[in-house]
């Protein structure tokens, strides 16, 4: 036998309501002082070669001062409904597995970025309110400044609240190379003294 609880339709309204305050709108977010990236299009392509990200994943970044990439992650989204409480809870699990915390310091240092790949327009959605909702959150709860939150569709990334975007990367382009910061080392070089007392002791 099987024992359950049906749900008042008093408490699915409330429910509604508390998914409904984890929501974030574009004004909301423009007024929260959110700094602005130096070079998006090197950051979302850096992320984008890094994860390939396809539609339903989501990217979570940490940035040093001079935007240079401390950390990483990619997971995909499993959430029925678009809530921030659990957007929050993920994000912060992903940053906690791949980065200590700052909360020893008075006042962040490193900025964290969300990459979110899905489908539709460039067009703010709820859901994009739930994920910004739970990147702020997220970065309080990891001593972090909140950084951008940007979109990767069908029709390119869009950096939402500053009006920022481009058509590559999207949503289903291959990734590009990385840049030559990670390219492989050179091939070391032959010949030379030293070169020459390496190859006499190996033919010993």
């Amino acid at each position: 036998m099987t024992f359950g609880f049906a749900s008042s339709p008093a408490a699915s309204l409330s429910t509604s309501a508390a998914s409904a305050s984890r929501v974030l709108e574009p004004a909301e977010w423009a007024a929260a002082g959110i700094p602005l990236l130096r070079n998006p299009r090197e950051v979302v392509s850096g992320l984008h070669a890094r994860h390939h990200p396809r539609p339903s994943t989501a990217v979570v970044a940490v940035l040093d001062p001079d935007e240079r990439l401390c950390a990483s992650a990619s997971f995909t989204r499993r959430a029925a409904l678009a809530d921030g409480w659990m957007f929050r809870n993920a994000l912060l699990s992903q940053l906690r597995r791949v980065i200590p915390h700052d909360l020893r310091r008075r006042t962040p240092v490193r900025t964290a970025v969300l990459l979110y790949c899905r489908e539709g327009d460039a067009r703010w959605t709820e859901e994009d309110g739930a994920w910004m909702w739970g990147l702020r959150d997220a970065c309080t709860l990891h001593g972090l400044r909140c950084g951008a939150y940007i979109t990767l569709t069908h029709d390119g990334w869009q950096v939402l609240g500053e009006g920022r975007g481009g058509r590559r990367p999207h949503a289903h382009s291959a990734p590009e190379p990385f840049a030559t910061a990670d390219a492989p080392p050179p091939v070391p070089r032959t010949g030379g003294p030293v070169s020459e007392v390496l190859r006499r002791a190996a033919a010993r």
